[in-house]
């Protein structure tokens, strides 16, 4: 599998084997500074269908198919779209979210790639319930919300990854030389929870995973994003 991370909660995810390609929560490039994705997939995940940071599956080019999680979270939980089976639960955005009165709804996801277990927290703002906690296990690849600010505050996402232990975390949306809000948190702040040997820098904004390459216990990756 390779792994592409745009910047924010975008990511694009391509199999070896047969199988869709897949591009999770695009943004609006202008209002996160992230340059436009130039590139097409045959999926478009989107975490809500009404922020401008996850759901812009319009700019993305070609005719992909079009998934919103939170749909799939509130009709039964599980749909299939390009010959992919997706999961999702419902989450609620942060209560003290600057831009919304009332904190919008939105869905976290998971599917599986070339054997890989993977799942996107889509933009969670508060501590998981059980069931939420529950709906992580067995995960190898967790994409997850790692800057603070804005979504699920840092104590609250290590108590998912303590419950759940996913092999390998991949944080997205925190502070950038990019990506810049006030209060969201550097990269530091979340890897200051980690041991040094536990933490692997891409220095890239592209990997690539196999399944007998997945480590046994949690290790962090740090991506570069796109440019």
């Amino acid at each position: 599998m390779q792994i592409t991370w745009y910047g924010h909660a975008a990511f694009r995810l391509t199999p070896d084997t047969k199988g869709p390609s897949v591009i999770c929560d695009p943004y609006t490039p202008e209002g996160v500074g992230y340059r436009p994705i130039g590139e097409s997939a045959d999926l478009v995940i989107i975490s809500s269908d009404d922020d401008s940071a996850h759901c812009r599956a319009d700019l993305i080019p070609g005719e992909p198919a079009v998934l919103n999680a939170l749909t799939v979270a509130q009709s039964g939980g599980s749909a299939e779209a390009a010959g992919l089976r997706i999961h999702a639960i419902e989450a609620a955005e942060w209560d003290r979210h600057p831009e919304h009165e009332v904190p919008g709804q939105n869905g976290m996801y998971r599917f599986e790639m070339d054997g890989i277990r993977v799942a996107h927290m889509g933009d969670v703002g508060n501590p998981l319930t059980p069931a939420q906690m529950a709906f992580f296990e067995d995960v190898d690849v967790l994409l997850a919300l790692a800057g603070g600010y804005l979504t699920i505050e840092l104590p609250d996402l290590m108590a998912l990854i303590g419950e759940v232990r996913p092999k390998l975390i991949i944080p997205m949306h925190f502070r950038t030389l990019t990506y810049k809000p006030r209060n969201t948190m550097w990269i530091e702040s979340f890897l200051n929870y980690f041991e040094e040997q536990d933490v692997d820098f891409a220095c890239d904004s592209t990997i690539r995973l196999f399944r007998e390459n997945i480590p046994e216990t949690p290790r962090v990756m740090v991506m570069t994003h796109a440019r």
